[in-house]
């Protein structure tokens, strides 16, 4: 269904801001309203998001996505999940700079001037 960015984006997104319009979403995570529309039916049939209907004017009606108990846990899930993989990608990141410099200073890399 979601990677683990996504869903931990989503989550947190939702968590911090969830009075936050499915327009409003997809601006922020880079993606389609009708993807978001699709993401938050996936968590709301899996108990960890519940939308509630509040009035943001007269005319208008509006959602506030909540994360449930269940929610908060996946977040909690999905958080540690994707600092494990940044965390790899940092450290692969670091092993590359390391070889680069040594490719550097061995004098493997002609500069363009």
């Amino acid at each position: 269904m979601l990677d683990d960015e996504t869903r931990y984006r989503l989550l947190s997104l939702l968590h911090d801001y969830p009075d936050l319009n499915q327009r409003d979403i997809a601006r922020e995570l880079g993606v389609s309203v009708g993807k978001v529309n699709y993401c938050i039916r996936a968590l709301t049939s899996k108990g960890w998001v519940k939308a509630s209907n509040f009035r943001r004017s007269e005319n208008k009606k509006g959602y506030a996505y909540l994360l449930t108990p269940k929610g908060l846990e996946e977040k909690a899930r999905a958080t540690v999940n994707f600092l494990r993989r940044k965390v790899a990608e940092y450290e692969t990141l670091k092993e590359e700079i390391v070889r680069l410099k040594n490719e550097i200073e061995k004098g493997g890399v002609v500069g363009h001037e």
